[in-house]
């Protein structure tokens, strides 16, 4: 609020001892010749005037004022000040509302605009420190910050006040809160254009003492208004209402009949409700029977010499009822409702933010366009940046001092050149360069403040993005895994390698299977597959596994046959393609030498793991995959990678090695004994590390993205990870036998399609075979009669299993003709028996 205290009313004097007093007189501290004072002080009297005139409040009871010039004294006057709480000062009530929730409003703007980081200007008092801790708090809580508190010393001159802006203007933020006193607050702006820093690309926001200048200053106006052209400036909020245009109606009428020069602030409407507040409290504190006593306090003894006569001073006795009745004040004064919470603060009604309604704002410079808030600082000290130095992967990062190089260093100077201002740099390096350095450490000292960023190989992770604000990932990388290779030489057998012994055997069987039930099918209707037994089973066996080539010579003329064929045909058109791709890849291939074959089966096994030190592998294996960390084997150079793989474990190596992909690219351009075995089980980036809410973060991620869309950042890694000869091998790695798993859902399919075949055709053979000896038996009396010797040697059924078989090898043609023949014979016989009965009848 004000550092020259708005109003603080107390109790000093009473009149009458038990009957309500004639006069109660109250006393009022401010600076008389301030911004708030003038304010206050006609405020107070026609508060006064009006208690006083009420006959509701203090009927009987004149209200006497006496008021005092503090001079901005520390000892006669209070500051208005956040840090004043319930607890350090118990008889401290708050008639203005705190300074809280106006740094909570500012927070809310600049979390509006996005911004980060907020430069603090303020006097250097217990007001001005209360506000700007209030802002830290506000900030901290929208993730912003005071990134630099420029502190002005109460009463100081131009120069002062130019030197502190001159080093604020050296910073990077450019965001600007000014939190200081009415009276000499304006000087900061004159200062401040003096010093270029009212241009395009500032921005300024005051807290309400400004509003509070601006209104006092309304009827004589203010001189070089430029200064102030562009700023956001908070004002506190007063509902319109009768009892408010009555109150500044009364005061234009006194001002103007007074000759004051100096304009109603949001402070006089505070002054008018507090004089309301006390007549109020000690209304009802005379209407319960309270006395107006004051006693001595032994504890205010003068010293030797003291002229301030402590001794004198009283204490009233009654502070504790007064205080209650303050704090249940609760009317509606000229400022909206009155009330005191716990804290012995004024409620406010609306502490919701209206961030989200602001409208254009015309920003220093005249500019519409929103400033971005901050530069690179002009402190002329170049950007801290530590760079890890490793036994290997020059291709990466190397040099030291000005003379660094490699490929992330490249995209970082790439993408700091197409910054829109001068970024200069110094670079630390980090290591030894025997032992490779602990990433996390690093990105820990740029956490600290040790370093400004952190610039190479840094895998965007979890625990990292905690601590620190990466770029944009200006290349992918994911975690897979390496592993020795061997070259296989192709043996007299390879040809049975495709297939496991077990697929083999269901294969046969399975060819046998499709030529038996295709052979069924066929075997009553098509010539080709009849004829005797030995031809038929060579026909059978012939067919079958002629049709692995396509080369099958006999035709099938049954709709079954038909159906089962062109099943069985797709499945050896499958088996025939896996055969051959598997039988290329066993004779070009190279095996592994572990076994292993991607993460889960690495994880399962008891083999030991190596990784690159200081990277985030370990904390990944351990913490996501529960490897034991005496299977995990640290390593620094793609020399010991090498020295491990060859090794192996049982010679105190390694089986595999787990690190991120453009690593194993470098490693493997240079080794060829080694290949990635599975896929990427990770995916993430590289990226450049900053401090958290650096804007240099987000600068640099646009920047890198410009590099990508160019084509820079393709070529860049095409010249540092260039691919030597032995890379070029692109052979497949650990190439594996087919089994029956991979094919028993085909081979079911085809086998209960042939079971599916059968059975309609022993259907359709049953009925057939009920037909021919129902017919059978229905054309046998007569023939035995006329032919005893027949019907001697014919059975009376054809019921037998072996009458069944002979009639299903019986060809279909000649079945269907000798059922013709006996419905004919069957209906001659019928007219003939018919005719012999009319002739015995006649």
């Amino acid at each position: 609020m004000g550092a020259a205290q708005l109003v603080i009313l107390f109790l000093a004097l009473a009149t009458a001892v038990g009957a309500p007093p004639s006069e109660v007189a109250v006393g009022a501290l401010f600076t008389y010749d301030s911004t708030i004072g003038r304010a206050a002080k006609l405020a107070i009297e026609l508060a006064v005037d009006d208690v006083n005139s009420d006959g509701k409040v203090l009927p009987r009871t004149q209200l006497n004022l006496v008021p005092q010039d503090t001079n901005c004294s520390g000892f006669l006057g209070t500051i208005e000040d956040p840090t004043l709480s319930a607890s350090e000062y118990p008889y401290f009530i708050r008639t203005t509302i705190s300074d809280y929730f106006q740094m909570n409003a500012i927070a809310s703007i600049v979390d509006y605009y996005q911004w980060k980081r907020v430069t603090a200007i303020f006097v250097d008092d217990d007001y001005g420190r209360g506000g700007v801790e209030a802002l830290g708090d506000a900030l901290a809580l929208k993730r912003a910050k005071i990134s630099y508190k420029a502190a002005i010393p109460p009463n100081s001159n131009t120069d002062v006040i130019n030197d502190v802006l001159f080093k604020a203007n050296m910073m990077e933020s450019r965001v600007m809160i000014v939190h200081v006193n009415p009276d000499t607050g304006m000087r900061i702006f004159s200062v401040a254009k003096n010093l270029q820093m009212m241009a395009s690309g500032y921005v300024w926001i005051v807290t309400d003492w400004l509003a509070a200048v601006l209104d006092s200053s309304a009827n004589r106006g203010l001189k070089d208004m430029s200064h102030i052209q562009g700023l956001i400036v908070l004002r506190q909020h007063i509902p319109e209402s009768e009892a408010k245009d009555k109150f500044i109606s009364k005061w234009n009428n006194v001002a103007h009949n007074r000759n004051i020069t100096s304009g109603l602030n949001s402070y006089g409407f505070y002054a008018y409700d507090s004089v309301w507040a006390v007549a109020r409290a000690v209304d009802k504190f005379l209407s319960n029977g309270q006395q107006i006593n004051f006693s001595t306090d032994p504890r205010l003894e003068d010293s030797n010499g003291s002229t301030l006569h402590l001794s004198s001073l009283k204490i009233f006795d009654g502070g504790e009822q007064m205080l209650h009745q303050l704090l249940l004040t609760n009317f509606t004064g000229v400022t909206g409702p009155v009330q005191f919470d716990s804290e012995h603060n004024l409620m406010p009604r609306n502490t919701s933010t209206s961030a989200q309604q602001l409208h254009d704002v015309v920003w220093p410079g005249d500019s519409t366009t929103k400033p971005k808030g901050w530069v690179f600082p002009n402190t002329g000290l170049p950007l801290r940046v530590g760079v890890p130095i490793k036994a290997s992967f020059k291709e990466l990062v190397s040099g030291r001092g000005d003379n660094m190089s490699g490929y992330c260093i490249e995209i970082f100077n790439a993408a700091i050149k197409l910054l829109p201002y001068p970024v200069p740099c110094q670079f630390i390096t980090i290591g030894d360069g025997t032992k490779n350095p602990s990433y996390i450490d690093i990105i820990r000292m740029v956490a600290a403040n040790s370093l400004d960023a952190a610039v190479g190989d840094f895998a965007i992770v979890r625990n990292g993005t905690q601590l620190a604000e990466y770029t944009q990932p200006y290349i992918e990388s994911g975690l897979v895994i390496v592993a020795p290779v061997k070259h296989v030489t192709s043996s007299a057998w390879a040809f049975l390698e495709p297939f496991t012994l077990e697929m083999w055997c269901v294969t046969v069987a399975l060819f046998i299977l499709v030529g038996i039930v295709v052979w069924l099918l066929e075997h009553r209707t098509n010539e080709e597959f009849r004829g005797s037994p030995r031809r038929q089973v060579i026909t059978m066996l012939w067919f079958s596994f002629s049709t692995m080539f396509f080369s099958h010579r006999e035709n099938t003329v049954s709709t079954l046959g038909r159906f089962v064929l062109i099943i069985w045909l797709f499945v050896v058109l499958i088996i025939t393609s896996s055969y051959t791709a598997s039988l290329t890849s066993i004779l070009t291939v190279q095996q592994l030498s572990t076994g292993i074959t991607g993460i889960d089966s690495l994880v399962s096994s008891s083999l030991p793991i190596g990784y690159q030190a200081g990277k985030f592998t370990k904390r990944y294996l351990t913490e996501n995959f529960n490897v034991p960390l005496s299977r995990l084997v640290p390593l620094n150079s793609i020399q010991e990678y090498a020295d491990a793989l060859n090794r192996g474990p049982k010679n105190g190596g390694v089986a595999a090695i787990v690190d991120e992909k453009p690593y194993i690219d470098i490693f493997l351009s240079n080794y060829c004994s080694f290949r990635i075995v599975g896929e990427e089980f990770t995916k993430e980036g590289w990226g450049f590390a900053f401090q958290r809410d650096s804007p240099l973060a987000a600068d640099l991620s646009t920047a890198i993205l410009q590099l990508s869309e160019s084509g820079q950042l393709q070529r860049i890694h095409d010249e540092w990870f260039s691919r030597s000869s032995c890379s070029s091998d692109d052979s497949e790695v650990g190439a594996t036998r087919l089994g029956l798993g991979s094919f028993w859902g085909l081979f079911l399919v085809c086998a209960l399609i042939c079971l599916f075949a059968l059975l309609v055709f022993f259907i359709r053979v049953c009925r057939q075979y009920n037909q021919y000896s129902s017919s059978e038996a229905a054309g046998e009396p007569s023939t035995a009669a006329a032919d005893p010797v027949l019907r001697q040697r014919r059975p009376s059924r054809l019921g037998s299993f072996k009458d069944l078989i002979q009639f299903v090898d019986k060809k279909e043609e000649e079945i269907k003709k000798t059922m013709k023949r006996r419905s004919g014979e069957k209906d001659s016989q019928a007219a003939g028996f018919s005719y012999a009965q009319s002739v015995a009848s006649a």
